[in-house]
């Protein structure tokens, strides 16, 4: 979860720069370009094969099989010029990650899954709060599990770790009209492409490279068709403790081409209400989230209706597409959030406050102000390539990001993306935060994927 991620990276910065002041060897960057090259060279020289079929029946009813796929992501930085948050402006990351996929369905209403994946993270020495931070995926804790799963095999400083986690472990049952999900799951809820109001299980960061996986939680998932356009999604998704688990339904259906969600429950010590709706207008498509979190502490930033226990959170956003060569998809979203802070520049006083602090971790934001938004052109190339310029900023304080990006599928299996990063607005200064995204490094990455 971006949030988190974004503390944890400065947080762990910053007792760095207590213990240590010198920056990036000869050695570590050779040692670092080594890795890279090596690791590039096996990715390309793999040959990309479908999933293995382990056993399927006569009927086709039962099967088991085994998805493995390799992902290489290397990311070249250049910092703001802070030494507080940034001792070395220049800064390298990769991160490789293999995840197996074990599949079983043996009878046609019964199906398991187990997603096993093993990761190796390698940052530059004296990053500071760069290194990939709210771009590569995180090491962080993940919210709502009773056990985490994800333990360091090998660990060098701060520099290297290579991990293992039990990401994906669950049943589901098909019983009629009704379904049963039990174990360690992905649950992703809202419409909002780059933000999201009720996302509220495993978010994504507005600048994550890779969202393919979404971090798994441990919940029981029931869903059932109600009638024919209406149908019951329920989720209790359980923590370490009760306070930090979470109890909620959504109705969702539709009528004629509008479709919309009412969704009402628990987030852990909050309670719940919120509306989502889609529906084409003329050629375009136009979505909106809204919801209303009633907290058990006044809210110090300030709630709705005249109450300091109610934060809103809400995400307007739309899509066109236009016919015009291999085709130019337009996206645009704005985003709300009651949770974030009406002043950036407040945010290591606000991090003080352990309520503050527990929500900033557990991702009740996913912007650190209270606006955002974001604009998107993808143009497709041929069928096998798509490029994109995405542009993500903040409105009250006048910084962003601009993203260009390229994807090429090589195949169904091999797909490569580089993209990179020009921010800009106001730069941190002696260590302080001025600005939503003018903190943001410079950067360029490149990722493989491979699916077997």
């Amino acid at each position: 979860m971006v949030t988190r991620t974004r503390f944890e990276n400065s947080n762990h910065a910053a007792s760095r720069l207590m213990h240590r002041r010198h920056g990036i060897t000869h050695r570590n960057a050779e040692v670092l370009l080594i890795c890279l090259t090596t690791m590039a060279c096996l990715l390309l020289s793999v040959r990309a094969a479908c999933s293995v079929e382990l056993w399927s029946s006569h009927e086709g009813e039962g099967r088991y099989f085994l998805n493995t796929s390799l992902k290489w992501t290397s990311l070249l930085s250049h910092a703001p010029e802070d030494s507080m948050l940034y001792p070395e402006r220049w800064s390298a990351a990769s991160l490789w990650r293999m995840r197996l996929v074990l599949g079983a369905r043996p009878v046609s209403w019964l199906s398991a899954e187990i997603a096993y994946e093993q990761r190796a993270r390698f940052v530059s020495e004296a990053s500071g709060a760069g290194g990939g931070t709210g771009v590569l995926f995180s090491d962080s804790h993940a919210a709502y599990r009773i056990s985490q799963l994800d333990k360091a095999l090998v660990e060098v400083g701060s520099t290297f770790a290579y991990r293992h986690e039990l990401d994906r472990a669950f049943v589901a049952a098909n019983l009629g009209r009704a379904d049963v999900v039990f174990g360690r799951q992905a649950v992703g809820w809202g419409r909002g492409v780059f933000f999201g109001a009720v996302d509220i299980f495993a978010p994504f960061s507005p600048l994550e490279s890779d969202r393919e996986w979404r971090r798994g939680i441990d919940a029981v998932r029931f869903g059932m068709h109600l009638t024919d356009v209406i149908s019951l999604d329920a989720i209790a998704a359980i923590g370490e403790k009760e306070e930090e688990s979470s109890f909620a339904a959504r109705l969702y259906g539709y009528t004629g081409d509008i479709d919309g969600e009412l969704i009402f429950g628990r987030r852990c010590e909050d309670y719940l209400y919120a509306v989502t709706a889609s529906s084409p207008v003329y050629d375009a498509e136009l979505h909106g989230e809204f919801a209303i979190f009633k907290t058990p502490e006044p809210f110090s930033e300030g709630g709705i209706f005249g109450r300091d226990d109610l934060v809103a959170k809400a995400v307007v956003g739309g899509s066109y597409s236009l016919d015009t060569g291999s085709g130019l998809m337009l996206r645009a979203e704005y985003h709300f959030s009651g949770f974030g802070m009406k002043e950036v520049e407040e945010m290591w006083f606000r991090l003080e406050d352990e309520v503050f602090l527990e929500r900033f971790l557990r991702g009740d934001s996913q912007i650190l102000g209270r606006h955002a938004a974001a604009l998107q052109a993808a143009y497709g190339i041929r069928g096998e390539s798509t490029s994109s310029l995405s542009w993500i900023l903040s409105p009250t304080d006048g910084s962003g990001v601009m993203i260009p990006a390229f994807t090429w599928n090589f195949s169904d299996n091999v797909i490569l993306v580089a993209q990179t990063y020009f921010p800009y607005g106001a730069g941190p200064k002696d260590g302080q935060i001025r600005s939503e995204y003018g903190g943001t490094p410079v950067s360029g990455l490149v990722h493989i994927s491979f699916c077997y």
